[in-house]
């Protein structure tokens, strides 16, 4: 299957050096290219786009601008050489945010984040015409009838699906969804939002490290000025405030001191 994608870009030279590396995705279709925000409006009004490959600082309508304006926007993968504008970004919910210079490793990478996003969402609305989604208020009902400090359920291809509290590592957003990663390198997605999972898992596991993640405090191997290793050697983001609770919530608590009252 190919994944209908646009480009906009300001910078000519850019642009077609970004659809050269992107048409050599099997898995994409390069179908415009466009100079600014204002000339990608009609396409994105009139096409079936699934991926939206965006610079941010653009004449007459910047990338941060046009996705906001936009009431159903495609997945959005902005590409700037500025890394301060990556805060606002996530916020909107975009999947990635690439910083030039740009690697074709790095674009296949937000890729294939995109296209398991699409397919997600596309599953999860089957299941919504079939009536047989699993929606987060029916979550809560299931945590309150089972003991929520060992393990959790979620609902896979309609049908249930058990977790242990001990086998989830991380729990990255994905916009509407949430992808559960755990041990074995395996993951699970599911049409609730980090918020809402941050309010019902067990705060003695599970802790907010980054607007994009949950993290299983159990795997943390080591804690670095900008990022956390976990268990299974990934690396996920810490932001300054949340690192400050974690060292106040935990690691200070679990810290071996020198001398003691």
């Amino acid at each position: 299957m190919k994944y209908q994608c646009i480009i906009i870009e300001d910078n000519l030279l850019e642009r077609d050096a970004l659809a050269l590396k992107l048409r050599k995705i099997e898995s994409l279709s390069v179908i415009a290219l466009f100079g600014d925000g204002m000339e990608a409006i009609p396409a994105l009004k009139n096409e079936e786009i699934d991926i939206v490959f965006s610079d941010i600082d653009m004449p007459d309508l910047s990338g941060i601008e046009l996705l906001k304006s936009l009431r159903n926007p495609p997945v959005f993968i902005f590409i700037s050489a500025h890394p301060e504008h990556a805060a606002e970004s996530f916020s909107l919910d975009v999947i990635d945010y690439i910083v030039k210079p740009v690697k074709i490793e790095r674009l296949i990478k937000a890729v294939n984040k995109a296209i398991e996003y699409i397919s997600a969402k596309r599953n999860i609305q089957t299941e919504i015409n079939e009536k047989s989604i699993f929606t987060p208020s029916n979550v809560n009902d299931l945590v309150q009838t089972i003991d929520a400090q060992e393990y959790f359920f979620i609902r896979e291809n309609n049908s249930y699906i058990k977790l242990n509290m001990g086998d989830v590592l991380y729990i990255e957003s994905m916009g509407d969804f949430s992808k559960i990663c755990i041990l074995g390198n395996k993951s699970h997605m599911v049409l609730i939002s980090l918020k809402n999972l941050e309010k019902q898992l067990p705060v003695k596991f599970f802790m907010r490290v980054h607007k994009q993640f949950i993290i299983n405090v159990l795997h943390i191997i080591n804690v670095s000025t900008s990022d956390i290793k976990l268990s299974n050697h990934t690396i996920v983001p810490i932001s300054a405030a949340y690192k400050q609770l974690l060292l106040d919530n935990l690691i200070n608590k679990k810290t071996l001191t020198r001398f003691t009252d």
